[in-house]
């Protein structure tokens, strides 16, 4: 059974950081580019960061870069998503995602960030 499980996420302020965590199982993780998405309150899903299988390459919108680093760890199965300085237009479900042609992508159930004063 595939499952990406998200945790990390929560309630900040405005400059604080979190650091997201993405738990996969039940399919060859070190096979899959990676990817971090986030969907606000009434807006559309973005993409947020890119990871290749091996880790060498990355993509970022540019919102977030210079702030956010995504990373995988292929010997844990896991992907991150270190955010720092963060704002409140970061508010948002963060998903991670499995990259591959349908039926072989795959979602988290997504992990809840909040940045308030």
């Amino acid at each position: 059974q595939v499952k990406l499980v998200e945790t990390g996420g929560g309630f900040v302020q405005p400059g604080e950081s979190l650091r997201l965590s993405c738990a996969a199982s039940g399919f060859t993780f070190s096979n899959y580019d990676m990817s971090w998405y986030r969907r606000a309150s009434g807006k559309e899903r973005e993409l947020v960061a890119y990871i290749t299988t091996d880790g060498r390459r990355t993509n970022y919108a540019d919102s977030v870069k210079g702030r956010f680093t995504i990373s995988r760890d292929n010997a844990k199965n896991t992907l991150y998503l270190q955010m720092n300085s963060l704002k409140p237009e970061d508010a948002a479900i963060y998903f991670c995602f499995a990259d591959s042609l349908p039926p072989y992508d795959y979602w988290g159930q997504g992990t809840q960030v909040t940045v308030s004063s």
